[in-house]
């Protein structure tokens, strides 16, 4: 094969930017200057229908509410703690990371609020059936260990609160109960 020359190279890639630059300009120029087509019919949603579902979200406004109150209760008690707030899918909405909490609390707090969201139970509880099936901790996000506690509406999950960084996981709990009450109110 013949070896082209650094000319005809430089050549060849300018030409080939041109066009590719050209059919760009072409192409949005078409669109640019042809009305949008009206939809054909509007879609209208019943809410009655069997194939939508609602669901209930809690709004970054509350959950940073809530959060802050979690981190208010446990700097009660001089409790260096992070506090996560999660949505009925396990997205992560709010996290605070208390002053002076370690650098683990941040994300056990999350996976906490993970696990309480998605059993719809506390994370104390939860712990207690690792005896009866152990390989739930090896579902990844999750972490069997008090201190999450899930925010319900007519007993069904809409967010998880999960708070790690206290000696213990029964304090975590408790401060992750006062954020879900703060909510309540």
């Amino acid at each position: 094969m013949k070896k082209l020359s650094l000319r005809t190279r430089v050549l060849t890639g300018a030409v080939a930017a041109a066009a590719l630059g050209a059919g760009t300009f072409g192409a949005m120029s078409a669109n640019a200057s042809t009305p949008a087509a009206a939809p054909a019919a509007a879609v209208t949603a019943d809410t009655a229908n069997r194939h939508l579902q609602q669901t209930t979200h809690l709004t970054v406004a509350a959950a940073t509410k809530a959060a802050q109150a979690t981190l208010d209760a446990a700097e009660k008690e001089n409790q260096r703690v992070s506090v996560a707030v999660v949505d009925r899918n396990g997205n992560t909405v709010v996290t605070l990371r208390g002053d002076g909490a370690g650098p683990q609390s941040y994300e056990s707090a999350v996976k906490k609020a993970y696990t309480a969201v998605s059993w719809n139970a506390p994370t104390s509880e939860l712990a207690k059936r690792l005896e009866q099936a152990p390989n739930l901790k090896d579902i990844p996000g999750t972490l069997f260990l008090a201190g999450g506690a899930p925010v319900q509406v007519k007993g069904a999950p809409v967010a998880g609160i999960g708070v790690a960084g206290a000696p213990s996981g029964d304090l975590d709990e408790k401060f992750a109960k006062a954020g879900v009450a703060t909510l309540a109110k």
